[in-house]
């Protein structure tokens, strides 16, 4: 190469350094303000989250949504594009058909339940997630706090404490008024199937959600037990409340002759296998119930705290009464 044309190669090229560092330098200033303006602007916020309380200082940005109720909520709060993750679809049957395209842009972090080395590995800085994720062989809430992951655990066993944690995260995301306009179209809708069933005798309820040594059943104080009575149903193993969760004795079913048995629909085993274990069982096989196949299938995200409590209200409802739902 020739002396020129080196001096010449040298001064394109010192050019073009200098555009790039001109283009790099504008696009990068306003993102840092934007970022800057978040903080600033943002005003803190303290949430009293069953007994903990929890400190947001600015907006999330990257959230993980651990548990399909949790994920499904985001999405029809229209909080999609935070969410870097979720977990336990094998707890899922997929969406509710409206939230389909949303939900299935969120990346999956865990099939099953959230490990600690993918949640403090994923470069979140807040969590929303079904109690059952931690503590015991689950996450450390304090530890999470550690790397700079904020929180908010969804535990709610009454309409008033899933609505609230509904405000709550509207106030976090700021989208006070979508989250107000959510829970007012949930308290339309459950009260509207209340009216239709007023007037009927409560309809004694199983709920099935798998076998084995016995029935694995909702107890009293479980978010579902809460939707059964608001459907006009009762459950009959009510009266359990030191658990949300139990195995009851297939004598103990007998006893309690429920009319109807409320079957979960997720991975495995399927609700196809459920029900045929049940029709199949000496104990269960004796109830009129199953001899007149009075199954109502509902898949298990429905039945949990999240954004679907009218929706299984009227699902459960038009299962107990088909006749005033035609």
């Amino acid at each position: 190469m020739s002396k020129k044309h080196f001096l010449g190669f040298t001064a394109l090229a010192l050019v073009m350094t200098g555009l790039l560092v001109g283009c790099q330098s504008t696009s990068s200033e306003p993102m840092k303000k934007e970022s800057d303006e978040n903080t600033a602007n943002y005003e803190s916020l303290t949430f009293d989250n069953y007994g903990r309380d929890v400190e947001i200082t600015e907006k999330p940005q990257n959230v993980l949504t651990l548990g399909p109720n949790s994920t499904e909520l985001f999405v029809a709060l229209g909080l999609t594009d935070y969410v870097i993750g979720n977990s336990l679809d094998n707890h899922s049957r997929g969406p509710l058909p409206e939230y389909e395209s949303e939900y299935k842009k969120i990346p999956e972090l865990t099939y099953g339940s959230a490990t600690r080395e993918a949640v403090t590995t994923s470069g979140a800085d807040f969590i929303y997630g079904i109690d059952w994720e931690f503590g015991g062989e689950g996450l450390d809430v304090e530890e999470l706090e550690s790397f700079g992951i904020k929180t908010y655990m969804n535990s709610a066993t009454t309409l008033e404490e899933i609505y609230q944690e509904i405000y709550d995260i509207g106030k976090i995301f700021e989208i006070e008024d979508v989250a107000t306009d959510f829970v007012t179209d949930q308290k339309s809708r459950i009260s509207a199937v209340q009216e239709k069933v007023s007037n009927q005798e409560p309809v004694n309820v199983l709920v099935y959600d798998s076998g084995g040594d016995g029935v694995f059943t909702a107890g009293g104080t479980n978010f579902e037990t809460l939707l059964i009575e608001l459907a006009g149903g009762k459950n009959v193993f009510d009266d359990i409340t030191d658990k949300q969760w139990t195995t009851v004795s297939y004598e103990e079913v007998l006893a309690r002759q429920p009319d109807v048995i409320v079957v979960h629909d997720y991975d495995a085993p399927s609700l196809e296998q459920k029900i045929k274990d049940i029709k199949n069982d000496p104990a269960l096989s004796q109830l009129d119930s199953v001899k007149n196949e009075r199954f109502i299938s509902i898949t298990l995200e429905s039945v949990l705290p999240g954004d679907r409590m009218a929706y299984a209200v009227e699902t459960l409802a038009k299962g107990f009464y088909p006749g005033k739902f035609e």
